[in-house]
């Protein structure tokens, strides 16, 4: 993938459906992502509910812009907020081209801590609080697939 050398960029970015995505229409998304990510060289994340997704990307500069130029034409969403875009140590998603996970609404009132939208990741001014969060997602999505192996 990248080597020790090579600068790696990440962007994170939220957005908003503009209809309503089946499992099928995401599974072609993630399918379509995949592809397109692997000759990039671009790894990541991606995250929906209830209409809205958040993304991480991560990979050669050029390659993530690139890719954000795309994702900003496609019309299957609009609203988008580039919330983070910095250069990382190294990547976070190294063994994937994306990685994908769907969430459901939770049945029981979540615990106190418990992240259950999106939302705060907008509404608040300080950039470093989007930063946690995010690498919050991003710890919580990688010890998700370490436990479903």
């Amino acid at each position: 993938m990248t080597s020790t050398d090579e600068t790696v960029f990440s962007v994170v970015y939220s957005s908003n459906a503009t209809q309503a995505m089946s499992d099928d229409a995401l599974r072609g998304l993630l399918e379509q992502s995949r592809a397109s990510n692997a000759a990039r060289d671009v790894t990541g994340m991606l995250l929906y509910r209830n209409g809205r997704f958040i993304q991480i990307l991560e990979g050669p500069e050029q390659a993530v812009r690139e890719t954000m130029g795309k994702i900003e034409r496609d019309p299957r969403h609009d609203g988008l907020r580039v919330l983070i875009d910095e250069f990382i140590d190294e990547r976070n998603f190294a063994e994937w081209t994306m990685g994908y996970e769907p969430i459901a609404m939770p049945d029981a009132q979540a615990p106190d801590g418990f992240r259950d939208t999106f939302d705060d990741l907008e509404a608040h001014g300080d950039p470093s609080a989007t930063l946690r969060a995010a690498r919050e997602l991003s710890l919580w999505f990688r010890v998700r697939a370490t436990q479903q192996r």
